[in-house]
């Protein structure tokens, strides 16, 4: 039986990381907390470099800038896309820019390679109707399961969170009850009731405050009167201090949120599959359209960036574009 070609990711999954690249994947957890995907993606993107190296018969220390083109040009034939060689590029780049100096290396041999250019699509989100018949069906199931099933009270108070908050994934599963420190456990993002917001630390380690919506806080406080019964008095201080909480009594996994997701937005009668990104990417874009403050947008979503921001402003284009086409007697006639 005869097997087709080995793909870059098959065969890089093959190659062992070298000590210094696990020791930056390690320090990347420890002093900069970083999430289990991202430093899985990171380490991913470092056997593709290791598996380059050895195919050349380089060692890490020997890598020049010219080396790093051409390991980018291989993946680049072997069927990476531009995304991913950019994703690539960062992670070598960090990688060489915290080992060059304990190596005793002349500079990073990845600075200033830039991978080819994606094509920058817009990110899919809601329309305003499409996301209040999302969330009332999650509150409707909520209510009628009340009693019984006080996942579907979790399930609303999530969903009404991200989009009342525009949180990533990790940063909604990272989030506590309240800031706890005690027995050596220590909160890192947290729900403030009081002052009707959530305190997150987002990428790089980065603490931002994000207001908490009225609708959104009332869904979690009817699940936080049942939520003890979904708790386990064996549960680790992080499951404990968790907001959110699986079947199990632990904080509840990305994976079951997705999940859950999409198949509350299936039961719904929404037309496409629905992943956490797009209530956050919803979020955004609804608050543009009716407030018009990308700084405030830019600073509620955690990023570093504002060019990251302007994006939602073509969303929002498209949204009076049709509006314009819809409502004007003469639009989309020829002259």
């Amino acid at each position: 039986m005869t097997t087709g070609p080995t793909t870059a990711s098959e065969s890089a999954e093959q190659t062992p990381l070298a000590a210094p690249m696990q020791a930056w994947l390690q320090h990347l957890q420890t002093n900069r907390r970083y999430s289990r995907h991202t430093l899985d993606g990171y380490g991913r993107d470092l056997r593709h470099l290791a598996e380059l190296a050895v195919r050349a018969k380089l060692p890490l220390e020997r890598i020049a800038n010219g080396h790093i083109r051409q390991f980018i040009a291989r993946l680049h034939a072997q069927g990476l896309g531009p995304r991913s060689l950019a994703r690539a590029l960062a992670a070598w780049r960090g990688f060489y820019q915290w080992w060059a100096p304990q190596a005793g290396l002349p500079g990073n041999p990845a600075a200033g390679v830039r991978a080819p250019k994606a094509p920058r699509g817009l990110p899919k989100a809601l329309s305003v109707e499409q996301a209040q018949g999302l969330l009332d069906h999650a509150n409707t199931q909520a209510e009628l399961h009340r009693a019984d099933d006080p996942a579907a009270l979790r399930d609303a108070a999530m969903f009404e969170l991200f989009y009342s908050s525009g949180l990533r994934l990790s940063e909604l599963t990272g989030l506590d009850c309240r800031y706890l420190r005690e027995d050596g456990y220590e909160s890192r993002s947290w729900l403030n009731r009081a002052d009707a917001e959530v305190l997150v630390l987002g990428k790089g380690s980065k603490r931002r405050s994000v207001p908490v919506g009225k609708a959104a806080l009332q869904a979690i406080d009817r699940w936080l009167a049942a939520r003890d019964t979904l708790s386990s008095a064996a549960a680790s201080s992080d499951d404990r201090a968790a907001l959110f909480l699986g079947a199990r009594g632990r904080r509840i996994s990305p994976r079951v949120v997705q999940l859950r997701l999409a198949a509350l937005a299936q039961a719904a009668g929404l037309p496409a599959h629905v992943h956490p990104h797009v209530l956050r990417h919803s979020f955004a874009s609804h608050v543009l359209q009716s407030a018009q403050d990308l700084r405030a947008v830019q600073e509620m979503l955690g990023h570093a960036n504002i060019s990251t921001t302007q994006i939602y402003t073509r969303l929002d284009f498209q949204h009076l574009a049709k509006a314009y086409d819809q409502a004007h007697p003469r639009a989309g006639r020829k002259s």
